[in-house]
Parts: structure tokens; C-alpha cells; sequence
């Protein structure tokens, strides 16, 4: 997806440059010099620059069909945003939500917007490639987003009472048809909301619109002049122009069909003003007041004070509430009151007095000069010099210059405070310093007002935005970022530290040449010295030193919270059957067709899992069987009957070996040493392993079967595992029940090292289809929903599901170190695909609770997208080979597990093109071993008995 921005002309020469973003996804440009445009024209030129800059030989309609685009406008003056003017309200920082975890120090509004917003072109429909967005809100989505229907224009809103709606527009609708567009209302009378709420439903537009190609070309049309382009409005005029009873008559665009919808739990915060900065930014830390939800508990005297990007001096109290520094340096010699905004200002030695209202702004212009602008908090900067109306740091400007013996007649620009060039530009910090001073009326400056005088040029707010050196005052931002690094990482308790994106930290901390923290208490919280550890790790892995013992040890942390609790419940085997029973434990494997990897630690631990999955058997058969016998002799036989391996113990020092590499018997040396025939797991001790059988009753002959190939991606190692902790749950007599053999089962790969999710044991251990949900926290025992099993089992839908086995290898272990690595490292964006998959879960609930046989298909298809962008390396090429030659007959499928190999699941979109698939992969076999394997549901899961 391609995202087009309407940027201030002086932004867009450095846009890519300050931010890093690639010119080939971010294209760039701003409305015509002293041409407004308008939201409906300057969205024609912006597709138009773009085309004319990307269009490689294709006509636009080829063009415009090509790819989806993003088109966000941020280009106006911010005349009631000062502080922000000059590199545009889209690039405003934003606080890290005290709440949230992966977030930036370096995030600013534009970062936050694109999120939802490719969220929701991702779910367009084909003939929609255009979406227009506003870029000085931040809209936030808390429900998963409803399918988007097929129409010329969508629109979404929000439920919003009268008193907000009065000043937008709305979204007019009749209520026994709510989807569908009447009419479009531009800020509305509360007496006529009221009124149309006796049979109509209103939704406040918030600026997100989604348009087919064939709308976008109707309101690139309505934006022409002759040869050029007008001022044309895309809420007033293209918007009133929609719906089945449009306010302005336009037969081509009475004709676009519109949908209106709410965004599922929106939320909407304005940032286009200074109050607004702080209000929106405060209420977004305020949506969760929840003790337990909040990772950091801030020292600071007033929620409403937000420093970031800044070193401050001075000492800050309740008194100063509404603060914003950001920026700046504001040392021992500032003093602040409140409604305060200081933003840009270099590192001084100033004594600057505050009053209430008062705000500063500095801008670097030129390669070592700064513009000095003060400004009052609600200064709009609109309005004539000589009316007495515009207010300048808080009162009529003309009162402003008469104190100071200022001729409103020489200031050049005079008709308009936006225009009127009254800011210094100063040489050094010294000449801004008393310039400011001056400025903000500090008595007997005579040296400020010298300089104020003699300075060879003063800008307007116009000029400042247009000359302002973006490189030097993104630079200051940074020099001051990384002072801050140091501080919170110092003082992590309080400070929001752990909680960030800590791959982007390691990243500035080796950019910036930051020292690396000192090492934190062992008693900090486990989940905080885990994230640690990592974070040491990957910042010496940037800076070319060891970086393996401090990886090693975030995962030996890791293993330690998850084993502590089931390592202290040690227990005490007994024999309890007769002396010629066999127990015979089998098992089903399992699919995991929505949330998976949101089971894996330490994201679960961190946020809570969810999973849909199903057991299924295999050619009719539990694919995993365990055998567990007395022996007279007090030793431990184990044998593989699919891997035609037999191993005898005797020792303590033979069954500790379980992380032998190559072993066939890891899994079952695992097993019995979590049943208690370890010391350190035995209520029991006795000095051998000979005694300690005897003391049993028995030794132990144990014969394992595997049916299946391995690298298969059905969970088999873990199922296996459960499979043998379940058959010696009942020859032991240990009373484990199903969900301690799956507990007990992520404690058993822990040991081996091997890591992963709960998932796998879960989904087989438990029949059928289900959801499967945890909490956060390390104890994580699943809850299950039950889910029918109608899509998988009756006569119309069991034939579509079909099992093939790729016959190519894949390793889970190695596509999951590398995704544990950045969980640990609450890497942004893989805890945001994360979170998608985890809602995505609660998707595919619905489609089978509904017995959505369609919808179900289709989510399996996005659940594969999903695994692929977290992994591009799940989906090899030869896997992709084969399935281009069916994908117009599958409604999805989906490589089982991690993916990169093993079997892939298909479901077809019906019986026919089920045969049709066989048919089509029987002819194109990608190797000797590829075959389809016959899948079944198991309305059993794990099953124990005896002979």
C-alpha cells in the first residue's frame, strides 16, 4: 500500500530525511503555492503528483487500480497549533501510553494514525484502492472492525452526543436501514439532531473514507477548472452530494452507492490545537486506570504535565498543570506556572519567568540561527493587528506593541497576526534568550529590546513554517532523546522503560553512543529482568560485542518463571496397576487455524493468549501412541518403534541426559523425571535410580509411536509429550488431570529447551474444536470454549477439508527463536500483528459459531497472511508453487503451525473443487514423499486405558 501525504511545502524537502520513511511506500507533496485547494481538490493533485511521479507507463485508471493508496492531509497552517507549525501536526510526538507496551520514545501522531488505518484497507473490498483520512486526529479502534461492505464511498463514524456532532458532520441515516447513506449534514443544530433522532440515526464523521475507483474519478472531476483545478470541499460539497436524499443535486454523484459505519469501539482525539495537545494526550493515558493494567506508576505531581524530548532544571509542582515541554532545555533559571507549552528552545542559561498562559517556541532557521516566538496558550493567530479581538500571548496584540513602543504600521504584514513579521531571528542562544525576555514584557530589558530592534530580519508564522531548518530542530530532538534514554533506563521502576519498543532503544542507544544502564536488582519483577536481559543482548549484538550469554540469560529467566511452580509440586510415583497391565495412551493431533503463536511465551505472559484450533486424526487413527509396561529388572527401557531406537537406563546420570543431541528419547526422559524418578522432583530421595525403582515396584519398559513424518507442523512433538505425561499420569497414579498433562507439558519443553506455546498439547489433549484463551501472568492454563463441529463434519463441508503433506522439512525451532527475540524485545511491530491475531481469534469464533462455512474458510486464508507477515520465512517457494495452482479453489489454507513445511491445510471452497485440488496436486507431486493424508475430527482428545 502506497501512503500519500499533503505536507507543508518545507516539510516535504526533508520529509524522508527526518523520518526515515522509504520513498517507495511514502510519497510526498503540498498544495500549489497560494492555492487552496480545498480536502476534495487537494486530494486530486496529490493522486496526481503521485501518478505523475509513479505511474511507470500506465494510464491512471490502470494506475489508480494498481495498488491501494493512503491519502492523509496534514498540509494546513496550524495557526491554533504554534508549536507544531513549522514541521506540521502530523510529526507532533506523542507520549508513550503509560498502559501500552511497544511503543516508541520516537512516536509521533503520523506513526500512530497509519496502524488502523492499513488495518482497515487491508479488509477493503476489490474495487475500493483509495482511502482519504484527515492527519491531526488519532483514531483508535478497541473491536474487532465489521466487514466492509461493497459500495462507491464508505464512511466511517462514531455515536457521539449532540453537543460534539453540532460542530462536524454527520452521517444521516433512516433507522430501519442504518448501513445506508441518506444524507450528509455539515455541523448540524442540537435542536436538529434531536429531531432526526425520531426516525433516523446520526454518526459524527471522523474524517476516514473510503472511495471505489469510480468515486475517486467522479470527485477528481467535480475539482476541475477548466485546465486546472478549484477549491473543492470533500465533506460540504462532494459529501452533501451523497445519499439516497443528497442535499446538493449532482446526478452522477446522487448515483455512487454509500455505506456509513461505526467504527467498532472508536474512540476519536483531536490534536489541532495547543489545549488540544494536552487534553487529547491526557484523556488517551487516562483510558486505563486500572492498577494492574498500568505497567509504569508515574512520581509526577499532575497527570495533565507531559516533558519528553527535553532536560529540565527546574523544579516542576502541582501548581503547573496543563505543561507541555517538548524539545527543549528549560534549566534552573525558567520558572513555569500553568497553560504552559515550550517547545524547540537549545540548551541556555535564560531566567525566564513564566505567567500563566504564556508559550514559547524556537525555531532554528538558516545553519546557526533561531526565530523567537512567543505566543499565548489560546492564540488562534487570525485576525487583523488593529482588531482588538486578536490576542497575542494572551491579550489584544495592539495593547502588546504599545507597552513595548511598537508602530503597528512598520510591521511588515500587517493585515493578519499569521502574516505579520514579528519574530525575531536571532544570531545565537544568547540574543534569543534576551529577545524572549523582552518579548514577554520583563521590565527594564533594555538588551532585549536592542536586539529585538536590530535584528535584520523578522518573520511572520507563515515564514517561520516556510524557512525553519526541520534537520537542525529534528537533530536537537534526538541530541535530547538520548539524554533521556539514560534517565528512565536509571529509573525504570517509575518510568516507562521495559514497556517500550526495546529494539528501537538498543537501536538509539547504539546510534547515540549511550552507556549501557547498570545492571537492575534481582528482585525486580521477573518479566522486567527478562526484558533486560534481552535488551543487553541485542544492544551488544549492534555494537559488535558478545552478545550470547546476556540472550542465554533471558531465556534461562524465562524458563525458570515458567517450570518454578510445577518443579515445587514434586511428586511420588507409584505403581498402580498390576504387574501384566499395559496402559496405552493415544493421541490426536492437532490445527491451529486462527491466533497461533499468540500462545507463545512471553507474549502470553505478557498480554494473554487465543487460539482456535481442532484435533484431528489421521488416516482414522490417533497418529500418537504411547506403551507403558512393568519390567521385572529395575531399569527403564525406552524404545521408538517409527524411529527403530531402543535405549536401557540404569542411572540417575542416564535419565538427567536429556538434552543429548540427536537423542530419540529427550521427550520420555523428560517425562519421567517430571513423574518423580529424579531427586530433585521426588518427595522421595534414595541414593540410585536401581533403588528408586525398586522402591516403585517396578522398572519400566516404554514404547513410543509416532505415525507421522517429523517437521509435520501438527504439534507433534508436544502431543507426544503429553501423550507419554499422560500414560505415565496412570501407571504412576499421580492424578494429573487434562490440564495438568498440558501444564505439566510446557514445562517438559522448557526443560528440553525447545520453548514454544501451549497450543499444540492443548489442542490435541482437548477434542474437538475450540477456543482456547489464557490470561497474563506465567501461570497459563487455558480456559476453553467449546465450538460445534458442524463446518468440519457434515456431508456438505467434511469433504472440503483436506490434508496434504508438502513432503518438505521445516524446523520450528529456528522460525521461533528469532519470534521470541523480538517479543522479548516488545518489538512494535510484531506485538501489533500479535494483538491483530489475537482479535483475529475472536473472528473466526464468530464465523463457526454462525456455521459460516464461507467466512470460516476465508479468515484460514488470513490467518496464513498473518503467519507469513510474521515470518516471511514460513512460506517457502516451493510451498507457494503449489499453492498458486489452486487458489482460485480453496477459500484459504494454511501451512500447520509455524509453517515452512510439513502439511498444509486447504480448505476447499466445495466438494468439487476438493476433487479438483486432488487432482490437480496428484499431477504436480513437488516430491517423492507428497501425498494427502485423510484428516478427521477427534471427539476424544487424549485417551488413556489399560489392557
Amino acid at each position: 500500500m502506497k501512503r500519500l501525504l499533503s505536507l507543508p511545502p518545507n516539510l516535504v524537502n526533508c520529509f524522508h530525511e527526518i523520518t526515515g520513511y522509504s520513498r517507495d511506500e511514502w510519497f510526498c507533496t503540498s498544495d500549489p503555492v497560494g492555492c487552496k485547494l480545498g480536502s476534495g481538490g487537494g486530494s486530486t493533485w496529490l493522486l496526481e503528483a503521485c501518478y505523475r511521479e509513479h505511474g511507470d507507463g500506465m494510464t491512471f485508471d490502470e494506475w489508480l487500480a494498481a495498488d491501494r493508496r493512503l491519502l492523509l492531509h496534514a498540509g494546513g497552517q496550524s495557526r491554533r497549533l504554534p508549536a507544531y507549525a513549522p514541521s506540521g501536526k502530523v510529526l507532533t510526538p506523542i507520549p508513550v501510553f503509560r498502559w501500552e507496551r511497544g511503543q516508541r520514545l520516537s512516536q509521533d501522531l503520523l506513526s500512530l494514525q497509519v496502524p488502523l488505518y492499513e488495518q482497515i484497507m487491508s479488509q477493503t473490498p476489490a474495487n475500493m484502492h483509495t482511502m482519504i483520512v484527515s492527519g491531526d486526529v488519532y483514531i483508535r479502534a478497541t473491536q474487532p472492525l465489521q466487514p466492509i461492505p461493497e459500495a462507491d464511498v464508505v464512511c466511517y463514524g462514531l455515536w457521539l452526543g449532540p453537543e460534539i456532532a453540532k460542530d462536524h458532520g454527520v452521517f444521516v441515516s433512516k433507522s430501519d436501514t442504518p448501513s445506508v447513506l441518506k444524507c450528509m449534514m455539515q455541523k448540524p443544530s442540537v435542536k436538529t439532531l434531536g429531531e432526526l433522532l425520531k426516525d433516523h440515526f446520526y454518526l459524527t464523521d471522523i474524517g476516514v473514507w473510503l472511495l471505489s475507483d469510480r468515486a475517486v474519478r467522479l470527485l477528481m472531476a467535480r475539482s476541475r477548472q477548466g485546465d486546472g483545478l478549484k477549491n473543492y470541499d470533500l465533506y460540504s460539497e462532494f459529501g452533501c452530494s451523497l445519499g439516497t436524499e443528497p442535499s446538493i443535486v449532482d446526478e452522477e454523484l446522487n448515483s455512487l452507492s454509500v455505506a456509513v459505519l461505526p467504527l467498532p469501539g472508536g474512540e476519536f482525539y483531536h490534536f489541532g490545537t495547543s489545549h488540544e495537545i494536552l487534553s487529547s494526550t491526557l484523556a488517551i493515558q487516562n483510558l486505563v486506570n486500572d492498577q494492574r493494567e498500568i505497567m509504569h506508576h508515574s512520581l509526577k505531581p499532575h497527570p495533565a504535565m507531559f516533558v519528553q524530548n527535553a532536560v529540565t532544571r527546574t523544579a516542576i509542582t502541582e501548581a503547573n498543570q496543563n505543561l507541555w515541554i517538548e524539545n527543549s532545555y528549560v534549566g534552573e533559571g525558567w520558572t513555569l506556572a500553568h497553560e504552559n507549552i515550550i517547545t524547540g528552545v537549545p540548551e541556555n542559561d535564560w531566567h525566564v519567568e513564566l505567567k500563566p498562559g504564556w508559550c514559547v517556541d524556537i525555531v532554528p532557521v538558516g545553519e546557526t540561527e533561531y526565530v523567537v516566538r512567543p505566543y499565548g496558550y489560546g492564540d488562534k493567530f487570525r485576525g487583523s493587528l488593529l482588531d482588538v479581538a486578536t490576542e497575542f500571548i494572551g491579550r489584544p496584540f495592539t495593547e502588546w506593541a504599545a507597552e513595548r513602543g511598537i508602530s503597528i504600521d512598520d510591521i511588515e504584514g500587517n493585515a493578519d497576526l499569521q502574516s505579520a513579521r514579528i519574530f525575531p531571528v536571532c544570531r545565537n542562544v544568547a540574543e534569543a534568550g534576551l529577545a524572549l525576555r523582552w518579548m514577554l514584557g520583563e521590565p527594564g530589558l533594555d538588551e532585549g529590546r536592542k536586539v529585538w530592534n536590530e535584528c535584520t530580519r523578522k518573520l511572520s508564522a507563515d515564514d517561520i513554517s516556510a524557512e525553519a531548518n526541520l534537520q537542525r530542530l529534528v537533530a536537537q530532538r534526538r541530541a535530547y532523546r538520548s539524554q533521556n534514554w539514560a534517565a528512565l533506563a536509571k529509573n525504570y521502576e517509575h518510568s516507562v522503560f521495559y514497556q517500550t519498543d526495546l529494539d528501537d532503544a538498543a537501536r538509539e542507544f547504539a546510534q547515540f553512543g549511550i552507556q549501557e544502564p547498570a545492571p537492575i536488582a534481582d528482585t525486580a519483577p521477573l518479566l522486567t529482568r527478562i526484558h533486560d536481559s534481552m535488551f543487553r543482548s541485542e544492544l551488544a549484538r549492534l555494537r559488535g560485542e558478545e552478545c550470547q550469554t546476556a540472550e542465554d540469560k533471558a531465556f534461562t529467566l524465562l524458563r525458570n518463571g515458567l517450570t518454578v511452580q510445577a518443579l515445587t509440586e514434586k511428586q511420588q510415583p507409584r505403581m498402580s496397576v498390576y504387574g501384566d497391565q499395559i496402559v496405552w495412551a493415544r493421541s490426536p493431533v492437532r490445527i491451529d487455524i486462527a491466533g497461533g503463536w499468540t500462545d507463545t511465551p512471553p507474549y502470553c505472559l505478557m498480554e494473554g493468549g487465543s487460539v482456535v484450533n481442532l484435533a484431528i486424526e489421521l488416516n482414522g487413527q490417533p497418529p500418537l501412541q504411547t506403551y507403558v509396561r512393568p519390567c521385572r529388572e529395575p531399569r527403564i527401557v525406552l524404545r521408538s518403534i517409527d524411529l527403530g531406537a531402543v535405549e536401557e537406563v540404569y542411572t540417575y546420570e542416564q535419565l538427567a541426559d536429556m538434552r543429548h543431541v540427536g537423542s530419540p528419547f529427550s521427550i520420555p526422559k523428560a517425562a519421567l523425571a517430571l513423574a518423580g524418578f529424579l531427586p530433585e522432583y521426588s518427595l522421595e530421595t534414595y541414593p540410585t535410580l536401581e533403588s528408586r525403582l525398586r522402591a516403585f515396584g517396578c522398572g519400566l519398559e516404554i514404547t513410543l509411536l509416532s505415525a507421522i513424518p517429523a517437521g509435520s507442523g501438527l504439534g507433534t512433538s508436544s502431543m507426544l509429550a503429553s501423550t507419554v505425561l499422560g500414560a505415565l499420569n496412570d501407571f504412576c497414579g499421580l492424578a494429573w488431570d487434562k490440564n495438568e498433562i498440558g501444564r505439566r507439558t510446557l514445562v517438559l519443553e522448557q526443560l528440553l529447551t525447545t520453548g514454544g506455546g501451549w497450543q499444540d498439547q492443548f489442542g490435541g489433549i482437548l477434542q474437538g474444536v475450540k477456543l482456547l484463551q489464557t490470561a497474563r501472568g506465567f501461570d497459563q492454563s487455558p480456559t476453553v470454549r467449546w465450538l460445534p463441529s458442524d463446518l468440519f463434519t457434515r456431508p456438505e463441508y467434511k469433504p472440503c477439508h483436506l490434508l496434504y503433506y508438502t513432503g518438505i522439512t521445516r524446523t520450528a525451532k529456528s522460525i521461533l527463536a528469532e519470534i521470541v527475540r523480538r517479543m522479548f524485545l516488545n518489538q512494535s511491530d510484531e506485538l501489533r500483528l500479535l494483538r491483530e491475531m489475537k482479535r483475529h481469534s475472536f473472528d473466526m469464533y464468530e464465523a463457526i459459531q454462525r456455521a459460516d462455512f464461507t467466512q470460516m474458510g476465508r479468515l484460514v486464508r488470513k490467518t496464513w497472511s498473518q503467519n507469513r507477515a510474521l515470518d516471511s520465512g514460513s512460506d517457502p517457494s516451493d510451498v507457494r508453487r503449489m499453492t498458486d495452482l489452486i487458489d482460485d479453489l480453496a477459500l484459504g489454507y494454511k501451512l500447520a503451525g509455524a509453517g515452512g513445511g510439513g502439511y498444509l491445510y486447504i480448505v476447499a471452497k466445495d466438494p468439487d473443487a476438493a476433487a479438483r485440488i486432488k487432482q490437480v496436486f496428484n499431477d504436480n507431486r513437488p516430491n517423492a514423499n507428497a501425498r494427502f493424508v485423510d484428516m478427521s475430527l477427534s471427539d476424544k482428545g487424549l485417551q488413556v486405558s489399560r489392557s
